[in-house]
């Protein structure tokens, strides 16, 4: 089954800019397939096949004989060195929409394009499967099973996949194994422990002291691993709104994981019974509407911009998105009727701190099947984002 991404307006219009798009994002989001699906008139190659690496690696212009333009290279952070080559290449033929990158290790990506590419890489950053997603492809999935099932293309396309040996293996074939070949982790067990560790805080104000205390580890290995689960885009670190701030508001970041359903396995949630009844519901729908934000902005190529709001007196805004100096405010509440007058507490505090005339509006993301407008500038909104 094909699921059809709304990347590919994105990826045309990249691919008529530059010579050069570098799609990036988790593995198995699905970068591979859309290039494959969308491109299928490049030649391809995966630089995971460590042949394949060392050859462009040590041996470009053979390489390139090999796989002539225009190619997709697949995981290309596995030959750092072509992108040099990559950019003479660029450079003699001068025509756009040669090269289709993808990659997993955002850093690492990024330090190479900026300092080979700049200028001549257009870059798509990708996410999992979306609610608008699934209701342009009619997928038929209740509530819940969508936050058990995450957004992982391949889960929700094959719904006969169990989820749980899916995810078993997805952490060790993928997530173990960057970690180890990025920072050479002796131990795996101590970092399948910070794994868990750092999924059952999604939604939570980062401790680094408290994380690495829990686990048993250094605090500098808990930031490093940390750092390396950013860069993956396993994790999204959400930072406080500073806009003309006091010493009264927050300056650490909260964490996030970026799939629900990775967040459910570890936190060993398996059915909807489980979900509904575990303290990490508030926790695990939070994460999933914060995942839909941002899908929305990688979607039309934007740059993220939501952030948090929340003081030392203890006045908060579960998400805030800025717009040109005007804000809006999004409250997250796992129900269908939730209390709006309480909710109106956070965002009142958020007016006064603000004034009116920047404060715009207050979104309530629900888990109701109907979005609906119940005050001047309060809107309930379906949080399943599916309209």
């Amino acid at each position: 089954m094909w699921i059809e991404r709304n990347y590919s307006k994105l990826l045309r219009r990249n691919l008529a800019q530059f010579p050069v798009i570098l799609l990036t994002g988790a593995r198995q989001v699905g970068k591979t397939s859309l290039l494959e699906k969308d491109l299928s008139g490049f030649n391809f190659c995966s630089l995971e096949d460590p042949i394949l690496a060392r050859e462009a690696e040590e041996a470009p212009d053979v390489f390139f004989t090999k796989y002539r333009l225009p190619v997709i290279i697949d995981e290309v952070q596995y030959a750092p060195k072509l992108f040099k080559y990559i950019k003479l290449l660029v450079d003699k033929h001068k025509k756009k929409g040669q090269f289709a990158l993808t990659g997993s290790q955002s850093f690492q990506l990024m330090q190479n394009v900026s300092e080979s590419l700049a200028g001549r890489c257009g870059i798509i950053t990708m996410s999992g499967i979306s609610g608008v997603e699934r209701r342009n492809n009619n997928l038929p999935f209740a509530n819940t099973e969508i936050l058990l099932r995450g957004s992982y293309p391949e889960l929700i396309a094959n719904k006969s996949f169990n989820k749980t040996d899916w995810y078993r293996s997805y952490i060790a074939s993928y997530l173990e194994r960057d970690v180890r070949n990025i920072l050479k982790v002796g131990d795996i067990r101590d970092f399948s422990t910070f794994l868990t560790a750092v999924v059952l805080r999604s939604g939570q104000i980062l401790s680094y002291s408290d994380l690495a205390r829990d686990v048993g580890i250094a605090v500098n290995t808990a930031k490093s691993w940390l750092s390396v689960l950013e860069a993956s885009q396993v994790i999204y670190l959400l930072k406080p709104y500073h806009k003309n701030l006091g010493k009264r508001l927050f300056k650490s970041p909260k964490l996030y994981i970026r799939d629900t359903g990775l967040f459910c396995h570890l936190a060993n949630i398996q059915d909807s019974t489980t979900l509904n009844s575990s303290p990490y519901i508030g926790a695990v729908w939070e994460t999933y509407v914060l995942n839909q934000v941002i899908s929305s902005y990688q979607e039309n190529g934007l740059n993220t911009n939501v952030w948090f709001w929340r003081t030392q007196s203890g006045q908060e805004v579960d998400f805030l998105i800025d717009t040109g100096g005007k804000l809006t405010a999004i409250e997250v509440k796992y129900s269908e009727k939730p209390d709006i007058e309480k909710i109106k507490k956070g965002y009142n505090s958020l007016k006064q701190f603000y004034g009116d005339n920047i404060v715009e509006k207050l979104i309530i993301a629900t888990t109701g099947k109907e979005s609906h407008k119940v005050g001047k500038d309060i809107y309930i909104k379906s949080g399943w984002f599916s309209e």
